[in-house]
């Protein structure tokens, strides 16, 4: 049984990546085309491993029935050069076989085997729109009931304040690529073991632009960005949650020349609150109570967000009884409405009592009021409590 991962020098465990680079290397090694001659049962022996391990189902097949995976029912054709007839192609070539791929991109290992891919790829790299940026937001508590603006001082990729992105000296003027004659694309042939091919790829001079600078900025070396520190503001929404994600349009890095900028995205962290405990759009505080106040009720002072509401206690309030605000909770991020306040009352015992209360207390067990009932259930008055 032949074994792909030795053939291409790679562990089992071996991502796509680490496949794909074995499999150039080999390839540039191998290829029978290559000055002073290659080895082409080698270069087709790595074409084969490379068929089967760089697709996801044909690894799994052969991972578990080896080699004669395809007997057991393998999938389709996977990329690169399956489903073609090595020998076919290399008589086809022999006889003058053309293949016209106008506008067709061949892939970064046939690319790359033939030499010219790495600085086409470079150069359209260095052109490519900004990058993304994801900065972390700390904000207060109390800023989920009410938003607020925040301001941001972010190191980044800015443009140009000299030449505007453009990348080019003030007044001077940004002529037509020669190369390209502004279309920034130019047409290749190659002579492959494949046959002869013709393709569009990137101009190399002018990175797809189509446009020369002849005078770069000299501020930005002709980058038409640099890198400085810049303010931005954002209004944060009420509502707002830990952990979620606001993406602000065209604030990430700025791109090569005038190009697309990137997006900046704020992942939210709320600070812990030591008043208000969060629960989906509703928060949740805890209320001591004296005996009292429990038994007879009547009124409590609470803290909400935006200042302090009288709560009513209805008589008899047990410890752990949970009271509501309504409305008094965390804006809807949507805007269509709020969650509650939900007040838990926390009777509290009093571990000191004066000699007039001890009386009291003695009074209304005597007495066989609510609570001396209920407290004779659970086996003795502080039970109860």
């Amino acid at each position: 049984m032949k074994d792909y991962y030795s053939i291409l020098g790679v562990s089992k465990g071996a991502s796509q990546q680490e496949i794909k680079a074995a499999f150039r290397k080999l390839a540039h090694e191998h290829h029978p085309d290559k000055n002073g001659g290659g080895n082409e049962d080698k270069f087709k022996e790595a074409n084969e491993a490379y068929q089967v391990l760089s697709n996801p189902k044909k690894r799994q097949q052969y991972d578990q029935f080896g080699s004669t995976f395809n007997q057991a029912g393998a999938g389709n054709q996977g990329p690169g050069f399956s489903g073609f007839d090595f020998n076919n192609f290399r008589q086809g070539a022999g006889q003058g076989f053309n293949v016209n791929l106008e506008d067709f991109d061949l892939g970064d290992i046939f690319s790359d085997m033939f030499g010219f891919g790495a600085r086409q790829k470079s150069r359209a790299r260095q052109a490519s729109r900004g990058a993304d940026i994801q900065v972390d937001l700390e904000l207060d508590f109390d800023k989920v009931f009410t938003g607020s603006p925040e301001k941001l001082k972010i190191m980044k990729q800015v443009q140009c304040s000299r030449c505007k992105g453009r990348g080019a000296e003030p007044r001077t003027k940004i002529t037509e690529c020669e190369t390209c004659k502004g279309t920034g694309r130019i047409k290749r042939m190659r002579q492959t073991i494949l046959g002869t091919f013709s393709q569009n790829t990137v101009c190399p001079e002018c990175a797809g632009e189509g446009k020369k600078i002849n005078h770069p900025c000299t501020k930005c070396k002709g980058a038409g960005r640099v890198r400085e520190y810049e303010e931005i503001e954002v209004n944060i929404p009420a509502g707002i949650r830990d952990g979620q994600t606001i993406r602000i349009e065209g604030r990430g890095e700025a791109g090569m020349r005038g190009t697309k900028s990137g997006e900046l995205y704020l992942k939210i962290r709320i600070k812990p609150s030591d008043y208000f405990e969060r629960e989906g759009d509703n928060v949740k505080t805890e209320l001591p109570l004296s005996f009292a106040q429990a038994a007879l009720g009547g009124e409590a002072v609470v803290r909400t967000w935006n200042g302090e509401v009288k709560l009513k206690i209805p008589q008899g309030t047990q410890s752990g009884k949970v009271l509501k605000l309504t409305g008094k909770g965390i804006p809807q991020i949507n805007g269509r409405g709020s969650g509650d306040h939900l007040v838990k009352v926390h009777i509290i015992t009093p571990e000191r009592l004066s000699r007039r209360e001890k009386e009291l207390f003695q009074e209304l067990e005597q007495e066989g009021g609510e609570v001396a009932r209920v407290s004779k259930k659970k086996k003795g008055f502080w039970n109860f409590f």
